[in-house]
């Protein structure tokens, strides 16, 4: 049986309504932390593979991308990521939350 949990089992039917509860699931510093640097990476890797043409860098954007991001939910949130559940909701939020961290609405 596993030890992760669900904060919130039914999905929304907004954006603002899930934006809130993706909030709600990244309480934890370290997580938030993970989140931003796999972002970041990933913004890198998608520069680079404009600057090069070279496809294996979208590879690399998503799995730093979604890897940072569900290590923090496995290993420090202790909850299933939001994109198993509602992907593309999952994928505005957190680079909205990216932009609340660098904007200072979100705490690092």
């Amino acid at each position: 049986m596993s030890t992760l949990t669900e904060r919130t089992p039914h999905e929304a039917t907004s954006f603002p309504a899930f934006h809130a509860r993706y909030l709600a699931e990244h309480t934890d510093r370290t997580s938030r932390q993970l989140h931003f640097i796999g972002s970041t990476l990933a913004l890198v890797f998608l520069i680079l593979l404009a600057l090069s043409g070279n496809a294996w860098w979208l590879l690399a954007a998503a799995l730093a991308f979604y890897g940072f991001s569900w290590s923090g939910h496995f290993l420090f949130e202790k909850n299933w990521p939001r994109s198993f559940r509602q992907p593309f909701y999952a994928f505005a939020s957190a680079w909205l939350m990216y932009w609340q961290m660098l904007t200072g609405q979100v705490s690092f």
